[in-house]
């Protein structure tokens, strides 16, 4: 190329940064990215401030927490363990935000499900395992599903704020579970720790050829990409984005708002259900209070941290159960309280709602100078 057309290739092609046009077409995908990564890496400084008070070395503490959830296979395959009802979680809080609903009741929706799939193992124990797999997941979908729609019907019907029936909703599913589970389920055997009889070997749904990561991933990552192109890729998504932004204008244009709001809590709450699914078939294999572990809760952070995208929400969940996985590690080496990993979890999510203040205020992300 001569030096007299080189001139002529404009600058924005060199450096596109530095192109007010392609900030302002960008600029807010970039924010998407940068702003919740800001606010995960202030989060860390926060916490290492405050473990350098309790007299240890922060560095230590970064190291010792990257080692225990990626430093090893081992340690990649805890992670990838803890990911996977992760990602089932915070699609049920992602799903409904794009009508403009919070949703926080997955925890409630993973111990139907839970329920749910193993009454239905329990029924059909005779019948061979892939019918009662399939049993236990369509159980499990229905039933952590009809948990959520529940949310949603009271919101659509009488005006309840969804936010806190579906958290109360979750302590309900607590005392529903420990009823049934010390009650009409318990397993006679079971003396020190109430539970249910056991799915049975044959019905668990096992781990990934050559790894020691159960199918639940799977699951959660088809769930996952299934509920981007549900919401970006169809014309219902559209419908539901539409109604989110700007519910009365829904109505005007004749969008049935009602019958988006309960297909989407039910899919939010199916999705939460097969959480609880895998947490039986694949981990637990009966149902009992172990179930209990706050994964509903965790999600409710993955999903704010990926701005209720369903494709972002893979990797933020496995950064999460990252997170998690490490806790034992820190606990052996740093001599820290088991409950550390829940306090950091604690300041991320007051760091990401904090930083929800700089979406749209960031100068030179809109192309200015």
């Amino acid at each position: 190329m001569t030096s007299e057309a080189a001139d002529t290739v404009p600058a924005a092609a060199i450096a596109p940064a530095a192109d007010p046009g392609f900030l302002q077409r960008h600029g807010a995908s970039i924010e998407y990215v940068m702003i919740p990564g800001a606010a995960l890496l202030a989060a860390l400084a926060a916490f290492g401030g405050f473990i350098a008070l309790y007299g240890k070395n922060p560095l230590d503490l970064y190291y010792y927490m990257y080692y225990g959830a990626f430093g090893t296979w081992f340690s990649w395959q805890n992670t990838l363990t803890r990911a996977a009802p992760l990602i089932l979680t915070a699609l049920c809080t992602a799903l409904p935000a794009q009508l403009g609903m919070v949703i926080i009741g997955g925890e409630g929706a993973l111990l139907i499900g839970a329920l749910a799939a193993t009454s239905a193992a329990l029924a059909l124990h005779t019948m061979p395992p892939l019918v009662v797999q399939l049993a236990m997941v369509c159980a499990g979908m229905a039933g952590g599903g009809l948990w959520i729609l529940l949310s949603g019907a009271l919101r659509h019907y009488r005006g309840v704020n969804e936010t806190i029936s579906s958290l109360l909703l979750v302590y309900i599913a607590l005392a529903v579970l420990n009823h049934l589970v010390e009650g009409a389920m318990r397993d006679p055997a079971s003396l020190n720790k109430p539970s249910t009889r056991e799915i049975g070997a044959a019905n668990m749904i096992g781990s990934i050829p050559g790894t020691d990561v159960h199918w639940g991933l799977v699951f959660g990552l088809i769930a996952a990409v299934m509920s981007y192109i549900l919401i970006y890729h169809t014309t219902f998504g559209f419908a539901a984005r539409v109604a989110g932004g700007n519910i009365r204008a829904a109505k005007i244009v004749g969008l049935s708002v009602g019958r988006l709001i309960l297909t989407i809590c039910f899919l939010a709450g199916a999705c939460a259900g097969l959480a609880g699914m895998v947490e039986v078939a694949a981990v637990q294999g009966r149902t009992n209070a172990n179930l209990a572990v706050g994964y509903g809760f965790t999600g409710i952070l993955v999903a704010f941290l990926a701005r209720q995208n369903p494709l972002a929400i893979i990797p933020v969940a496995i950064l999460l159960g990252g997170l998690n996985a490490s806790g034992g590690l820190l606990q052996r080496r740093l001599g820290l309280p088991d409950a550390s990993v829940l306090v950091l979890q604690g300041i991320i999510f007051v760091f990401v709602l904090a930083s929800d203040a700089l979406y749209g205020r960031i100068g030179f992300l809109k192309g200015k100078s």
